[in-house]
């Protein structure tokens, strides 16, 4: 099985607003961006598409190390908190509905298909491919944000 590493990030402005997601794959020397956006979006949804987009595009069964800044999509996996909701119909352990459950629902097939380990870093402090990523999703909402 390739063994490649997976950077991504999310940008909002406005929460809800315009939003951007950017991605780095690396695999050896190879590199891969990867990016996109919405005009009317959340922080935590664009930093979930940008995992399962980032994931989607690979042709093969692969081991990724995925590194990233949210606490909410590292946490919800690594935590368990996914299969939980999953298990109790989309509720979460208080009975309130799990929030994007369309993206949790695109993100399962592709952590079956993948041997993923979630790596969370700080954002914003000096991480390279954290901020090429978010340099990624920022001009992506700003091409929203200014037509």
């Amino acid at each position: 099985m390739k063994h490649l590493d997976i950077f991504t990030d999310g940008a909002c402005s406005g929460n809800p607003g315009p939003g951007g997601w950017g991605a780095v794959l690396r695999y050896k020397a190879a590199e891969k961006e990867l990016c996109g956006g919405e005009t009317e979006t959340t922080n935590n949804r664009m930093e979930l598409t940008a995992v399962i987009k980032a994931l989607a595009c690979l042709k093969e069964p692969c081991e990724v190390t995925l590194t990233t800044d949210s606490r909410y999509v590292c946490d919800a996996v690594s935590k368990g908190w996914l299969r939980s909701w999953q298990r109790r119909g989309w509720k979460k352990a208080d009975g309130k509905p799990a929030l994007n459950r369309d993206l949790w629902q695109q993100l399962l097939p592709q952590l079956e298909r993948h041997k993923v380990t979630f790596v969370w870093v700080k954002g914003h402090a000096g991480h390279p491919e954290n901020e090429r990523c978010d340099r990624l999703a920022v001009s992506q909402w700003m091409q929203i944000k200014n037509g």
